[in-house]
């Protein structure tokens, strides 16, 4: 509201005083209805604002205001809003003084309605307050991705460029793309196979059919910074309800576990089911992967985009990893053998390396639930793309061991691609962050979480010359307002890996306040991290999910050189 303040002056009224007083009219020519807000009076979206339509100073003196009512509320579903049109709640902004008769209140704006507007000093003039449907003009490009081989495009929409940052040939090659509601895109790489080799133009038209963009999609080998990732480009991808919006049946999970494959995030709930699979940039779920002869008790990948699979194997019994590098090719098996350990394993599998190359499998040994605790696991080391024979590794001189999986067991993750390196493990009941070196001896702990929070998952890999860590904490109890807590180190040098979890000079990444979306109740406090590097070595993602809390989401990095 726009107030007139006076300033009284003593010399200035006495000045005043000595003339005779001049009347100054109130000039309403750029005054009056400032702004018009339409609001749903009925269906889904009852008292919500469908839009404020602001009026300039320019056209405060017209008598005709054509509120913009979007064709489809929220914007980018399909509700249209013809009928709503019919019967909305307005409200007006006007300036001080100023009046509407008859009151405002709800209105059918299919058609003209007239009120009489009274200005401060009494002068009158009619107004028309009606609306009209209106297609959107956003026409911007949201993200683009090549689907084989799987490259992000980097957008930039003050340059309307997409840099796709690759070194393979991309001479024939389709797209996914997400644009602004309701716009369109031609050509559409989707369907049409275009040679990223050379610049390519895409067009983005807007709903309305008359605003558009043109984006020039390049590729292009930029240089790289000497050590790990830039932490300016460090952003949040997406954090998401896992039940509203994914539908993962919130009761039923049990043992969840993530790998990323191409352009996709794999979600293996580890209950029997066959794994899904998310838009690793948006978390939009688009299918099941198709698992073939394998049995999914969990999922996990590796440096080379290469997902593997693997069975629940009791003592004695056969365990067997699949792996594949299409979430539509069935899984071929990798390795096979007999668990010589006593004790179950298979819900909690970790890599390091390229299993086509040289890589490092660890599958945690789990407690059984009300028999025993666990201090061993088993390692499959691979050479020249050769699995080895698998070792059992006992820890149990470290004093150190854990439950059952999902909730009280471990992930045992490796430092590096060699053993001698050693390994990290975390789990509830402890709650420090382990590190052991080759020789079984605990080297380092980072104090943690309370008791609220179980900080049992986590992932190794290396990247650009470093090595990263990854700690997801999730939740026992969403009802207390404990909610899950993201951190990653760089293990480089491991005399930085110090303090608690919480402050260690080592962290590169720190969230912990992740948004959660279960507040209710607690079920079963599982989840993973997954720290994925892309197949040409110039990103690095961190995905998480808390079954508890409901809550899956992702980070992605980059290690390019600025110019």
């Amino acid at each position: 509201m726009k107030k007139s303040i006076f300033l009284s002056v003593g010399l200035a009224l006495l000045l005043a005083s000595c003339q005779d007083p001049e009347y100054v009219g109130i000039d309403t020519s750029r005054q009056g209805i400032t702004s018009l807000t339409a609001i749903f009076t009925d269906g889904q979206y009852a008292e919500s604002e469908a839009v404020t339509y602001n009026i300039s100073a320019e056209d405060y003196a017209k008598d005709r205001f054509v509120i913009p009512v979007p064709w489809f509320f929220p914007e980018t579903s399909d509700n249209a809003t013809e009928e709503n049109m019919k019967a909305m709640k307005i409200r007006a902004e006007m300036n001080n003084n100023f009046t509407l008769t008859p009151a405002l209140g709800t209105l059918d704006l299919t058609i003209d309605n007239w009120f009489t507007l009274t200005a401060p000093d009494g002068s009158t003039r009619q107004v028309c307050i009606t609306g009209e449907r209106t297609k959107s003009a956003a026409c911007e490009m949201i993200t683009f991705n090549l689907v084989e081989p799987a490259v992000s495009g980097v957008i930039d929409n003050t340059t309307n460029t997409i840099s796709l940052i690759s070194a393979d040939d991309l001479s024939a090659c389709l797209a996914n793309f997400q644009v602004s509601a309701h716009a369109t895109i031609s050509p559409d790489p989707s369907v049409t196979e275009l040679n990223y080799n050379e610049p390519v133009e895409l067009t983005v038209t807007a709903h309305n059919g008359t605003d558009s963009r043109t984006y020039t999609v390049v590729k292009s080998i930029p240089g790289k910074i000497g050590h790990g990732f830039n932490q300016e480009s460090l952003e949040l991808l997406f954090n998401i309800d896992a039940t509203n919006i994914l539908g993962i049946p919130w009761e039923a999970t049990n043992a969840p576990s993530l790998g990323a494959i191409g352009n996709y995030l794999v979600v293996c709930m580890g209950d029997g089911s066959t794994p899904f699979y998310l838009n690793r940039i948006t978390g939009t779920r688009e299918g099941n992967i198709n698992l073939g002869s394998a049995q999914a008790a969990s999922v996990t990948s590796d440096e080379g985009d290469h997902l593997l699979i693997c069975n629940h194997a009791e003592g004695g019994q056969t365990f067997n990893i699949y792996t594949t590098s299409s979430v539509t090719d069935a899984p071929t098996l990798f390795t096979s053998f007999t668990n010589n350990s006593s004790l179950p394993m298979g819900y909690e599998m970790k890599v390091i390396g390229n299993i086509e190359t040289n890589a490092s499998i660890i599958v945690t040994n789990e407690g059984v639930s009300g028999v025993t605790n666990s201090s061993s696991y088993t390692r499959i080391n691979v050479v020249d793309g050769v699995a080895q024979a698998p070792e059992v590794v006992d820890i149990a001189s470290t004093g150190l061991s854990w439950g059952a999986s999902p909730v009280n067991a471990t992930n045992v993750v490796a430092a590096s691609t060699n053993a001698a390196d050693g390994t990290f493990l975390s789990y509830y009941s402890d709650n420090f962050l382990t590190y052991i070196d080759g020789a079984n001896t605990v080297v380092t702990q980072l104090a943690g979480a309370n008791g609220n929070l179980n900080q049992n998952n986590l992932d190794s890999k290396q990247f650009n010359n470093a090595r990263y860590v990854a700690l997801f904490v999730v939740s026992h109890f969403p009802m207390w307002g404990a909610g899950p807590q993201l951190f990653m180190y760089d293990i480089s040098d491991m005399s930085q890996f110090t303090g608690d979890v919480y402050t260690s000079p080592s962290l590169v990444l720190k969230n912990d306040a992740v948004e959660w979306y279960q507040t209710a109740t607690s079920s079963t406090a599982s989840g993973d991290v997954l720290i994925a590097p892309s197949a040409d070595g110039y990103r690095i993602y961190v995905y998480y999910y808390d079954n508890n809390c409901a809550t899956i989401g992702g980070y992605v990095a980059d290690c390019i050189a600025d110019e």
